[in-house]
């Protein structure tokens, strides 16, 4: 199973990912420089990314803690998400995301 990031430079990366595990973990365990500074638990925005629009539908939705985070990151889109809240299952092998700005 994997997940494609695409880095701030725009080059896109192929990770392998593992069930259950966050986009957070797999991105760093991809050896992907991200901040993600509180570590997973939902209390920064250093990991936002951008969810490739074809993805959308596919995710669940986010809580609103997430969405609290999310107020407070720069360049906010409806495709953003925070990566330590995207729990990767069989039914996301292939999620697309792109780091967004300040989570590097």
């Amino acid at each position: 199973m994997k997940i494609y990031l695409t880095d701030m430079e725009g080059k896109e990366h192929e990770l392998m990912a593992t069930e259950e595990w966050t986009v957070m973990e797999i991105i760093r365990e991809g050896g992907i420089p991200i901040l993600a500074q509180c570590g997973g638990s939902c209390a920064c925005a250093t990991c936002h990314v951008y969810v490739d629009p074809s993805w959308q539908g596919k995710l669940p939705e986010p809580n609103e803690e997430e969405v609290g985070m999310l107020d407070g990151a720069f360049d906010v889109t409806h495709d953003s998400r925070l990566a330590c809240q995207l729990i990767f299952t069989k039914d996301l092998d292939g999620l697309k995301v792109k780091l967004a700005a300040g989570s590097v």
